[in-house]
C-alpha cells in the first residue's frame, strides 16, 4: 500500500518561500513519478510540477516555472517543493501524488495519478 502524508505548509507574505515536503512509503519509491498538484477555493485542481523516477526530469506550469523547483531524495522516499517569490494567487491546498505506471516522462493530468496525500495548506498574504 502507498502512503503519502505531506508538509511545510502555513502562512507566508508575498514574495517569501516555503518549501513542501512529500514522504512517501512505497515499496517501489525509486519507479514512481511524482507530482506535486494544487486546489484554491472554487477551482479545479491542477498540476504545479512533476519530477520523472528515470531521470529526474521535472516539469512545471508556466504559472510557477522559475520561482518552484520539484526535487526527489530517494533515499529518503520524499519529494520536495521548493516555492520561492510566493504569491496570494499561489494560495492553496498543496497535494502529492504517485503515479504507479512506468513512464520516462511524467503528466501534470490529476488522472494518471493514482495515489494521494491529505494535502497542506498553503497561504500567502500580507
Amino acid at each position: 500500500q502507498v502512503q503519502l502524508v505531506e508538509s511545510g505548509g502555513g502562512l507566508v507574505q508575498p514574495g517569501g518561500s516555503l518549501r513542501l515536503s512529500c514522504a512517501i512509503s512505497a515499496f517501489n519509491f525509486d519507479y514512481y513519478n511524482i507530482g506535486w498538484f494544487r486546489q484554491a477555493p472554487g477551482k479545479e485542481r491542477e498540476g504545479v510540477s512533476c519530477i520523472t523516477s528515470s531521470d529526474g526530469s521535472t516539469y512545471s506550469s508556466d504559472s510557477v516555472k522559475g520561482r518552484f523547483t520539484i526535487s526527489r531524495d530517494n533515499a529518503k522516499k520524499t519529494v520536495y517543493l521548493q516555492m520561492n517569490s510566493l504569491k496570494p494567487e499561489d494560495t492553496a491546498v498543496y497535494y502529492c501524488a504517485v503515479d504507479p505506471q512506468p513512464s520516462y516522462s511524467c503528466s501534470q493530468n490529476s488522472k494518471e495519478y493514482v495515489y494521494w496525500g491529505q494535502g497542506t495548506q498553503v497561504t500567502v498574504s500580507s
